[in-house]
């Protein structure tokens, strides 16, 4: 079993701020950037594969902080 580690993130809007080169889950082969991006309630998934092992795997993050739940209106 090999250790990976997901690249982090910078803080921000989460079109700007897609984490790139994430090592492969099973093989460690730097993957340019995720396939898919679905965000959530405090966290972020990330769907990720592999064009080297043709492994495909979903990353989580997870933030500290809750979003607003409903964000201001501009007036």
């Amino acid at each position: 079993m090999t250790k990976t580690t997901m690249v982090k993130t910078q803080t921000g809007d989460i079109p700007t701020d897609i984490p790139r080169q994430n090592p492969c889950a099973q093989c460690g082969t730097p993957i340019a950037r995720p396939d898919w991006i679905e965000p959530g309630e405090g966290r972020v998934s990330y769907l990720w594969t592999c064009h080297a092992c043709n492994y495909r795997f979903e990353a989580v993050a997870i933030f500290d902080q809750m979003p607003i739940a409903h964000p201001p209106l501009a007036a």
